[in-house]
């Protein structure tokens, strides 16, 4: 399956060599196009897209619904039934469209779902813990120990108000909308992955749980670390304070501004972007 493959491979990509290593922009996109649907149905939904992603920034992308936001995350991520039409993506200097999900999760990318997936009969804490030390294992590393992993959860835990009877339960099985949402940080805190595509982390949130969840992808920044915030409102960046901001509407990148672009998308709409952009 597309989302636990990604998951649980992630952490061996965080082997591949030293942070200071990686190239700049860590991801390249350039004029990507693809489609979802079959033969006659095929429908473009990514229609040229243009984008790079600098280690130690953080890139927010906004737009209306149907604009291809989720779209590009799923492509970038390898999700089954979207094809590729045109057009390159590279992260690190190495071209991903042609790996397999797990592939890309081993050099590093982590897709936190819009929609987190439940993984009936998998205890959190022994999916993370699986995860970590295929990482070690790959490094050459000893496994983390299990009073190691345990007081690392807590600490992790406690920032995100889980708590550790939550973290013994099945991936996601009975909680609620913003317990996955948590959970999905605490499994980025956990692995520590080079790449975060966040698809609306900040849906069905209240606003002491946002608060909770950019805490957390905000202890992710790192120079040598690059994120790809997706989200409608500018609310979310409030808290995760992005580099740049770019308006995405019909399948491409229309405008990228910094910070101030998400203020005046949220004054104004999108009609006036896009009408420039006409």
């Amino acid at each position: 399956m597309w989302g636990i493959g990604l998951r649980v491979s992630l952490s061996q990509g965080l082997s591949l060599g030293p942070r200071a290593a990686y190239m700049r922009p860590m991801l390249k996109i350039k004029n990507l196009t693809a489609t979802v649907g079959e033969d006659a149905e095929a429908k473009t939904i990514l229609n040229g897209v243009s984008l790079d992603v600098p280690a130690g920034e953080v890139h927010a992308i906004m737009g209306p619904n149907g604009a291809g936001k989720s779209t590009l995350s799923y492509v970038l991520t390898g999700r089954s039934g979207y094809d590729v039409t045109g057009g390159s993506a590279t992260l690190n200097g190495e071209d991903i469209l042609d790996m397999e999900p797990e592939a890309r999760a081993a050099k590093g990318m982590f897709l936190s779902f819009q929609y987190p997936i439940e993984i009936p009969g998998v205890p959190v804490m022994t999916f993370v813990r699986t995860a970590i030390n295929a990482q070690r294992k790959v490094r050459g590393e000893a496994e983390m120990s299990a009073p190691d992993f345990i007081k690392r959860s807590r600490e992790v835990g406690k920032m995100l108000n889980l708590d550790a009877e939550m973290l013994k339960r099945p991936v996601n099985v009975g909680f609620s909308g913003g317990e996955k949402k948590r959970l999905e940080i605490y499994q980025m805190m956990m692995l520590e992955p080079t790449f975060l595509i966040l698809d609306e982390t900040d849906s069905g949130l209240d606003i002491d749980a946002l608060k909770t969840v950019a805490a957390g992808v905000n202890a992710l920044r790192d120079p040598s670390r690059g994120m790809l915030v997706i989200t409608h409102y500018q609310r979310l960046l409030d808290y995760i304070k992005p580099d740049k901001v770019h308006v995405m509407a019909k399948g491409r990148i229309i405008k990228t501004g910094g910070p101030e672009l998400a203020l005046r998308l949220e004054q104004e709409g999108y009609d006036g972007v896009l009408g420039e952009a006409a």
